[in-house]
């Protein structure tokens, strides 16, 4: 009986777990970023906020498009803008993704940077469709190495079902 409702439980977790990340399914998140818990060679304290919006074009990819203000305590740095897409990749059916993005960055004024970046993330589903996801991540200047930013955020995702 135990084995039964042990298969029972495993062949549910994972219909709930499938639909979590299945094609058609839309994506809406927005993260807290910086804290003092980045680092980069240019600024101080930091803080940011991140908007992200999300397409699951095929099961466990999003297309994911983010757009970014970042404010930093630092007299020399003005506050950075930013804008990209990227593709995350749900690992496990559990919740775990990579993430490889592209964006555009202003800042300073007049400086302008096109950054890759990568982040390793979980998203712990709350319910059924809100999700606190913290995450680690890299972004990479090819401009200027004090724009390379190595860093921790926490968000809050919403996955929008069709049924």
């Amino acid at each position: 009986m135990k084995k039964v409702l042990f298969l029972l439980a495993m062949t549910l977790t994972c219909v709930v777990a499938k639909a979590q990340f299945g094609e058609g399914k839309v994506y809406l998140g927005a993260s807290l970023t910086g804290l003092d818990m980045n680092y980069n060679g240019k600024n101080g304290f930091n803080i940011g906020l991140e908007a992200k919006a999300g397409y699951f074009f095929t099961d466990n990819w999003m297309l994911l498009s983010k757009v970014s203000l970042d404010h930093n305590g630092s007299e020399t740095v003005s506050d950075r803008l930013s804008a990209g897409l990227g593709l995350r990749y749900y690992i496990v059916q559990n919740g775990l993704y990579l993430g490889l993005t592209g964006k555009f960055l202003h800042a300073d004024h007049n400086y302008n940077d096109v950054m890759p970046g990568m982040e390793l993330g979980y998203a712990f589903f709350l319910n059924r469709s809100v999700t606190l996801e913290p995450a680690a991540y890299y972004d990479h200047s090819f401009r200027k190495s004090d724009f390379s930013t190595v860093g921790f955020k926490i968000g809050v995702g919403i996955y929008l079902f069709d049924d």
